[in-house]
């Protein structure tokens, strides 16, 4: 009792200030200024190009993501070679164009096929694997729903469905 009555005393003692409110202190108040480099949306949507960004260094090819001239940015680095590497293939700008082409397409492929399946995942009525799942689900909670009724009444499942049609009016009394 000795104890209880320490540790209580001990409780009352600290304070919590987990539901008192915070002093009133002064706003914080953020000034900043910004300059814009547009006055209107409508300027903004004019800098805006439609036109697919052109290869720099030949502007009969399109640009490539991720462009970057990683051998000028390292040159003066003397462990960067950038001649007689091992296993170096120069591709002329014909070719190079070939593989952007044709990789555009592998993307544009693999999307469609990615939209597909998520567009089949977030369906869920109709025959798509997630009604389907919902189905097996319902049918098994309901057959245990059955059973135990069965067990604990004594009435069978075929039994059970008869008296809910009796119950409902589907099936007319019995004279």
């Amino acid at each position: 009792m000795q104890r209880l009555t320490l540790l209580l005393t001990a409780l009352a003692a600290t304070s919590s200030t987990a539901f008192v409110a915070p002093a009133a202190t002064k706003p914080f108040t953020i000034t900043q200024q910004t300059t814009s480099l547009y006055e209107t949306a409508a300027e903004k949507a004019d800098e805006i190009s439609d036109e697919p960004e052109m290869n720099p260094d030949n502007p009969n090819l399109p640009a490539l993501k991720g462009d970057y001239d990683w051998d000028a940015e390292y040159a003066a680095d003397s462990d960067w070679i950038t001649e007689n590497v091992p296993g170096k293939i120069v591709v002329g700008d014909v070719e190079l164009a070939a593989q952007v082409t044709a990789l555009s397409k592998i993307e544009e492929k693999y999307r469609k096929v990615r939209q597909d399946e998520e567009y089949t995942e977030a369906r869920i009525i109709g025959w798509v694997p997630k009604a389907e799942i919902y189905n097996s689900r319902f049918a098994m909670f309901f057959l245990a729903v059955g059973l135990l009724t069965e067990y604990w009444t004594g009435i069978t499942i075929p039994g059970q469905i008869e008296e809910m049609a009796r119950v409902g009016g589907f099936i007319g009394p019995d004279f």
